[in-house]
């Protein structure tokens, strides 16, 4: 079975989607179309702009969602029979199971990204990777520090990020590393991405979702949350509202597509971050690039 997954924030470059711009028509008339969404030129961001533009929040997260569909029809799918995306990447799943269209789509990437930002501006915060480490001692010492830090993102085995208050995630980086974390580095973002800090940003999501039309996939998505297959769009809805301030387990997501048959994941949109930790989930299935 075929498993499309969409990446999240960090994937993108400078130049990303020109070829796919400059490829059909169709594609051409779809990206162009986001500047009249956002009410901005994005597109010679994308193509032309400094990394420091294209690393804000506000940038970066419609420019995946835009390179990730766009990608996605460049290859019409590719007769796939379930998808997920990791964080950001959700949203980019959602358009590819019929769930919401391109528009609603970016216009929801862009009010997240925008409250993400306004949250992170209000609290200032940080997240870092911990390698070589078990989850479940990463969650214990977490647990025990005191202010919020949380785990964040449960990438692969031995590769998890966590997330909360500057003084708190620094003070867990040292205790990480004396219970045997190979590095515990800090990672050059100003927000707490996946914890409580991002509550403001929730409500402001949840608001923009609620009058939103979401409708029923064509295709289960495994969603970040709940790691299972789901099509209720309801349950959807909630569970992206969950995400901003809950844990993203694609570890667990990528395990149980797996477990329901997927034997090959097909990455779409920019980079190839999601196959490298999809081999080191479970190096028996196929990963590879859309285009």
């Amino acid at each position: 079975m075929k498993a499309l997954v969409f990446p999240g924030q960090g994937s993108q470059f400078i130049g990303m989607g020109k070829e796919l711009y400059d490829s059909r028509k169709d594609i051409k008339d779809l990206m162009e179309s986001a500047n009249e969404i956002l009410g901005f030129d994005i597109l010679s961001i994308m193509f032309n702009g400094t990394d420091a533009d294209l690393k804000k929040t506000e940038v970066t997260q419609p420019s995946i969602f835009i390179h990730s569909v766009a990608a996605l029809k460049a290859v019409n799918g590719l007769g796939a029979e379930m998808v997920a995306g990791h964080s950001l990447g959700e949203f980019s799943a959602l358009v590819a199971n019929g769930v919401l269209s391109f528009d609603d789509g970016l216009k929801l990437v862009s009010e997240r990204a925008k409250a993400m930002q306004d949250a992170c501006d209000a609290n200032p915060s940080s997240m870092a990777a911990i390698l070589g480490l078990e989850d479940a001692k990463v969650e214990e010492i977490c647990a025990q520090i005191s202010g919020i830090v949380v785990p964040a993102n449960y990438n692969c085995p031995g590769q998890l990020v966590i997330s909360g208050e500057t003084s708190a995630v620094e003070e867990a980086c040292i205790k990480l590393k004396e219970a045997g974390a190979k590095r515990a580095l800090l990672l050059p973002v100003n927000g707490a991405f996946h914890s409580p800090l991002m509550q403001p940003a929730q409500e402001r999501l949840a608001a923009a979702i609620e009058n939103t039309k979401f409708r029923k996939a064509t295709i289960p998505v495994y969603q970040n949350i709940t790691t299972t297959a789901v099509t209720n769009p309801d349950e959807i809805k909630q569970n992206l509202i969950a995400q901003l301030t809950g844990p993203v387990k694609w570890t667990q997501s990528v395990q149980n597509m797996i477990k329901d048959g997927a034997s090959n994941f097909i990455e779409v949109g920019p980079g190839k971050t999601l196959q490298g930790l999809i081999k080191k989930i479970d190096g028996s299935v196929e990963s590879n690039s859309a285009i």
